[in-house]
């Protein structure tokens, strides 16, 4: 297998973790002993920034929420990689 495609894969398991964690973290935050998964930080661009040229408005915005669930997603996907 060639390196740019190892990349690829791993790339694609680190996004795949993250969303996975993501959404059982946030699951998870309705049960009281699981609660914890759902704990992380958010940090971004709160308000979307918009650039109006008269004939195109373009909006950029973008922020990102770290939680427990999301961290051990990703460290199972990096260890999934390896074994492969």
């Amino acid at each position: 297998m060639s390196r740019g495609k190892n990349f690829w894969i791993l790339l694609l398991f680190l996004l795949t973790g993250i969303v996975l964690g993501g959404f059982i973290g946030s699951l998870a935050s309705g049960i009281p002993w699981l609660s914890w998964l759902n704990f992380g930080e958010s940090f971004g661009v709160t308000e979307p920034v918009i650039l109006d040229f008269g004939i195109l408005v373009i909006t950029f915005g973008l922020t990102i929420r770290i939680t427990m669930a999301s961290i051990i997603g990703v460290i199972i996907a990096v260890i999934t990689y390896r074994l492969i």
